[in-house]
C-alpha cells in the first residue's frame, strides 16, 4: 500500500505541476506508474468542467471578462497542470519529424534542448487551432473533451507497456523495462472500455465519433513511431497526447453539431 502510494505520487510529481508531498524514490514502485497516469487525465477534465463553468457564470454577471478571454484561459489549463512537459515533447517531435533526416538523426533532434522554427509555428498553430475549437465548446461537448484527457492518458501508458522502445537509454524506457506489463495492459484496457462505455452513454453519436477520432490518432502514432524513430520515446509520447486532445476535441465540437 506504501508503495502503492510513493507510486502516485511519483506520477504526479513527473507528469504534472500539482504539488505532492515529499516523494520517497527509493519506495516508489515503477511496475505500475503508467496505471496512475489515467488520475492525472481526469484531474485536468474535473478542472476543465469547473473552468468552463465559471465561465459561463462570470459571462452572465457581465463584468466585462470576454468570452474569449475564457477560451484562451481554458486553453491554457492543461498546460498549467501539466507544466507544458507534453507540449515541449510535441514541439520537439515537430522539429524532428520537419527536418527530414534518418531515424538516427531525427533521435538526436529529440534530444537536442534547442528550439527550431517547426517547433514555434507548430506550438502556435496548435494553440490557435485549439482556441477556436474551444470557442464552439457546448456542455455537452466540453464533458467528452473533459473525458478526453483521461483516455488520451490510457492510451499512452498502453503504448509505453506495448511498442518498442526507440532507445535502451531514457526514462520512459525505464519505466517500461521496470512495469508488469501484463498486469498493466489489463488495467489500462479495463480503464478503457469503462471510458469508452460511459463517453458513448454521454455524448452518444459525439462519443462515438470521438473514440474513433482517438482510436485513428493511436493507430497513426503507432505507425510513426516505428517508421520515423523506430520506436517510442518520452517526446513521441508526448506528441501523441497533444495530437489526441486536440483531435478529440474537434470531433466532440463537430459531433455534439451534428448529433
Amino acid at each position: 500500500m506504501k508503495k502503492g502510494w510513493e507510486s502516485l505520487k511519483m506520477t504526479f510529481a513527473i507528469y504534472s505541476r500539482i504539488p505532492v508531498f515529499q516523494v520517497n524514490w527509493e519506495q516508489a514502485d515503477q511496475s505500475y506508474l503508467m496505471c496512475f497516469f489515467p488520475l492525472i487525465g481526469a484531474v485536468i477534465g474535473a478542472a476543465t468542467l469547473g473552468a468552463y463553468q465559471l465561465g459561463r457564470y462570470v459571462l452572465h454577471q457581465e463584468t466585462g471578462i470576454t468570452a474569449y478571454a475564457c477560451t484562451v484561459l481554458l486553453v491554457l489549463l492543461p498546460l498549467w497542470i501539466t507544466g507544458g512537459i507534453h507540449m515541449d515533447g510535441f514541439m520537439d517531435t515537430l522539429d524532428a519529424l520537419g527536418s527530414c533526416r534518418p531515424k538516427e538523426e531525427k533521435l538526436e533532434i529529440l534530444k537536442d534542448v534547442h528550439t527550431g522554427a517547426f517547433a514555434v509555428l507548430g506550438c502556435v498553430g496548435y494553440l490557435l487551432l485549439y482556441t477556436g475549437i474551444y470557442s464552439c465548446l457546448t456542455w455537452e461537448s466540453v464533458t467528452l473533451v473533459s473525458a478526453g484527457f483521461i483516455l488520451s492518458r490510457t492510451l499512452s501508458g498502453l503504448s509505453v507497456v506495448t511498442f518498442p522502445m526507440a532507445r535502451e537509454k531514457g526514462m520512459l524506457s525505464s519505466v517500461a523495462e521496470k512495469a508488469k506489463k501484463r498486469v498493466v495492459q489489463r488495467i489500462l484496457l479495463t480503464i478503457l472500455l469503462i471510458l469508452c462505455a460511459g463517453m458513448v452513454w454521454l455524448g452518444k453519436g459525439a462519443g462515438i465519433l470521438v473514440i474513433l477520432a482517438a482510436g485513428i490518432t493511436y493507430w497513426r502514432y503507432y505507425r510513426m513511431c516505428l517508421r520515423q524513430f523506430g520506436g517510442i520515446t518520452g517526446d513521441l509520447a508526448g506528441y501523441f497526447l497533444q495530437t489526441c486532445e486536440i483531435v478529440m476535441a474537434g470531433a466532440a465540437v463537430l459531433g455534439s453539431s451534428i448529433f
